[in-house]
C-alpha cells in the first residue's frame, strides 16, 4: 500500500500504531516463557500526563530476525518495589510498529507518583517513573525545558542532568529529539573521536520509514537519554529535525531532488515519532497542538509551528532592502494577515482557550523565538559574509575582526542613544536604529499571527509565558506588541524564556567564537543584548537545558548549563547559571 495521507488516515483510524488502553487490574501473570529471545535494548519512557492517565512506552527487540510478533506485559504501581500493583495486562506487538508499545494507563489518581514496568518472554525491562498531573488549588509547577539533541555533535550530558532532578512536574521536549542528517552532516566532525558514529545500516540522510526508525532507535540506546525518560514524564512536540531542516508545511530545505515526495517523507517520519514517543496517538498525525491543565496554576499549550500550516519561510534574497520599495515590499511580506505559522485552525484553538482559561498562568511550549531579535542592517550584512564565506570553505578570520569593531562601535552609539546624548547624528542614530530580524524562520517571519496572539494576552489580562528551543542557544525576551497593533499598541504582552540545546552547536559556531577566553564572549553577549532591544539575556556558548517554576506570585526561568559535550568528564557551570523572572500582572522580565 503507497504511503499517501489517505490511507495514513484510514490506518490511524483503524488503530494503526495506537496505545493500547489499560483499565486497572485484569489478573494476568508476568510471563516467564524464555523461548522467544528478546531484549529491552531501549529503556522505558512515559509521557502525554493527564490528571488521570499516564502514557507508558517501550521497544523490544526481537534477537531472531525471523519473529514478527511478540507478547509484552506491564504493571504500574503505587510505589517502586511494585508491592501496591494498581494496573496490569499484556498485548502482542509487531514490526507494524517496529516493536514498540505505548499503554494508556486509565483511571489513575491525581498528582501521583507511578512506577511501571513491562516484561516480555521472560525479560524484565527497567523501571520507570512518571507523575499525573494535579488538579484544584496547588502551590508550584516546575518544567525542564529541553531541545536539539544532535547524537553525532556530542554527549547527551544535558539529559543525564535531567535525570538527577528530583522535583519536576513534567519535562517539556520542544523538538529536534533526533537529526535527519547523515553521517557526514551537520555537527558530525567530531563523531568518530567521541564514538558517537551513527549505525552503519543508518548512517546515510533519514528519508523513508525505516530510515527514521532506525535513527530513533539509535538515539535510544544513549543511556543518559534513557535515564532522563525513566525519571519523568515527558510532554513532546516536534520541530523541524523530525522530518528535514527547515521544515514547512508542504516542503523543506533539506528535501531535495531525487529524495521523492516531500508529502510522503512527511508521513514516514511522523510514523516513526508516534511510534517512538510516549505521546497520545491523534486520528490525524499532523494535529499535534494540545492543552495539559496543573490544577489552577498552569495551563500549558504545546503547540506545532512547522508541519500542520507553516508557509514557507521568506528569503532576504528576494528583496532589494537597499531601495525603500524593496524595504516596503518586505515589511509587506512578513506582516501579511494571510502569513501562516499556527494557521487560522490553530490560533483559533489557542485564543479561544486562552480567553476562556482561569488558570493563573498561559504557557506556550513550542519552537521557534517569539521575541523580536531585530539587529541592525549593518550586523546583518556582516553575519550573512561570514556565514557565505564559512559555507564555501573560506577563511573569515578578517571577517571577524571586522565583526568585533563594528560591534564596539555599535554598542557604543546605542549606550550614547540611550543615555540621550544630544551631540549624536542622525547617522548614527539610524545606525543603531535601522534594524531587520535575524531570523526569517522564526516569529520574525510571520509577524501578523504574533500581533493576533500577543494582543488577545494583553486584552484578556492574562499572564503569557513563551517557551522555544530551536536556536541551540539561552535566551530571555520581553514580548510587545508593534506600535501598529489595533488591539494594543506598543505594549508588554508577556515574556519569553528560550533554552540551548542539548549538544547541537549554536551562534558561536557561526560567529566562531573563541569559547575558552570567557570575557570576549560575555562581552559580546552584553553588546547584542544592548543591540536587540527586546532581548534581556542570551547565552552563546553553552549547552543546557531550563527549568521554569510556577507560583501563584510568579513565574521563575533557571537556566542551567554544562561544562562540555565533547568528553565524558564535565561540570555544571555554576558561574553561568542564570535567572530571570515574571511577576503575575506585570509582563516585565525581571532579572533575579
Amino acid at each position: 500500500m503507497a504511503l499517501t495521507r489517505r490511507n495514513f488516515l484510514k490506518a490511524s483510524a483503524a488503530g494503526f500504531g495506537a496505545a493500547v488502553l489499560s483499565m486497572g487490574l485484569t489478573g494476568c501473570k508476568l510471563d516467564d516463557d524464555g523461548e522467544t529471545p528478546v531484549s529491552f535494548d531501549h529503556g522505558v519512557a512515559c509521557g502525554d500526563p493527564l490528571n488521570n492517565s499516564l502514557i507508558i512506552w517501550t521497544r523490544v527487540t526481537p534477537l531472531d530476525i525471523k519473529t514478527k510478533t511478540l507478547k509484552v506485559q506491564w504493571q504500574a504501581a503505587t510505589d517502586p518495589n511494585f508491592t501496591t500493583i494498581v494496573h496490569n495486562g499484556e498485548a502482542h506487538i509487531s514490526d507494524a510498529t517496529d516493536f514498540t508499545l505505548k499503554v494508556d494507563l486509565q483511571g489513575l489518581n491525581a498528582n501521583t507518583t507511578y512506577y511501571y514496568r513491562f516484561n516480555a518472554h521472560g525479560k524484565k525491562s527497567p523501571v520507570g517513573q512518571g507523575k499525573t498531573l494535579p488538579i484544584g488549588s496547588i502551590d508550584q509547577v516546575k518544567l525542564a525545558v529541553v531541545s536539539c539533541a544532535n547524537y553525532p555533535a556530542g554527549y547527551f550530558h544535558v539529559y543525564g542532568e535531567i535525570a538527577k532532578q528530583s522535583d519536576l512536574d513534567a519535562v517539556l521536549h520542544l523538538g529536534d529529539y533526533i537529526y535527519e542528517y547523515s553521517s557526514t552532516g551537520y555537527a558530525t566532525e567530531d563523531a568518530e573521536q567521541l564514538s558517537r558514529l551513527l549505525a552503519l545500516d543508518n548512517s546515510g540522510e533519514a528519508i523513508t520509514l525505516n530510515d527514521y526508525r532506525k535513527r530513533y532507535a539509535h538515539y535510544h540506546t544513549d543511556s543518559n537519554l534513557q535515564a532522563a525518560h525513566s525519571k519523568c514524564a515527558f510532554i513532546s512536540v516536534w520541530d523541524d529535525h523530525e522530518i528535514a531542516n527547515d521544515t514547512w508545511r508542504a516542503g523543506a530545505e533539506n528535501h531535495n531532488e531525487g529524495e521523492g515526495l516531500f508529502s510522503e517523507r512527511k508521513l514516514a517520519a511522523l510514523q516513526a515519532y508516534f511510534e517512538w514517543m510516549p505521546i497520545r496517538n491523534v486520528a490525524d498525525k499532523e494535529r499535534i497542538y494540545r492543552q495539559f491543565e496543573f490544577g489552577n496554576l498552569v495551563s500549558l499549550y504545546m503547540l506545532d509551528t512547522r508541519v500542520l500550516a507553516r508557509d514557507e519561510q521568506l528569503d532576504y534574497a528576494n528583496f532589494d532592502l537597499t531601495t525603500a520599495a524593496g524595504q516596503g515590499e518586505f515589511v509587506n511580506a512578513i506582516s501579511a494577515s494571510d502569513r501562516a505559522l499556527l494557521g487560522n485552525e490553530q490560533l483559533t484553538w489557542l485564543t479561544d482557550r486562552i480567553l476562556t482559561s482561569d488558570t493563573q498562568w498561559q504557557v506556550l511550549g513550542q519552537q521557534v523565538l517569539m521575541t523580536k531579535i531585530h539587529v541592525p542592517f549593518e550586523v546583518m550584512q556582516l553575519l550573512s559574509t561570514i556565514q557565505q564565506t564559512q559555507a564555501a570553505g573560506g577563511s573569515t578570520s578578517n571577517l571577524l575582526v571586522q565583526a568585533n569593531v563594528l560591534f564596539a562601535e555599535l554598542a557604543q552609539i546605542k549606550g550614547r542613544l540611550l543615555g540621550a546624548d544630544p551631540t549624536l547624528t542622525e547617522t548614527e542614530i539610524a545606525r543603531v536604529k535601522t534594524t531587520i530580524p535575524y531570523n526569517l524562520d522564526a516569529w520574525d517571519g510571520y509577524a501578523y499571527e504574533r500581533e493576533v496572539l500577543l494582543g488577545t494576552a494583553i486584552a484578556a489580562q492574562k499572564n503569557l509565558v513563551v517557551l522555544a528551543g530551536d536556536t541551540h542557544n539561552g535566551w530571555a525576551g520581553q514580548l510587545k506588541t508593534d506600535a501598529s497593533n489595533p488591539i494594543a499598541a506598543s505594549q508588554n504582552a508577556g515574556v519569553e524564556f528560550a533554552t540551548s540545546s542539548i549538544s547541537s552547536p549554536g551562534l558561536e559556531s557561526y560567529l566562531a567564537l573563541n569559547t575558552q577566553d570567557p570575557q570576549t564572549v560575555a562581552q559580546i553577549e552584553q553588546v547584542l543584548t544592548l543591540l536587540v532591544d527586546d532581548l534581556a539575556y542570551t547565552n552563546l556558548v553553552e549547552r543546557g537545558f531550563l527549568t521554569v517554576t510556577f507560583t501563584q506570585e510568579k513565574a521563575h526561568a533557571q537556566w542551567n548549563y554544562v561544562s562540555t559535550i565533547k568528553s565524558q568528564d564535565y561540570q555544571v557551570s555554576e558561574e553561568r547559571r542564570k535567572e530571570f523572572s515574571m511577576v503575575a500582572g506585570q509582563p516585565q522580565l525581571q532579572s533575579t
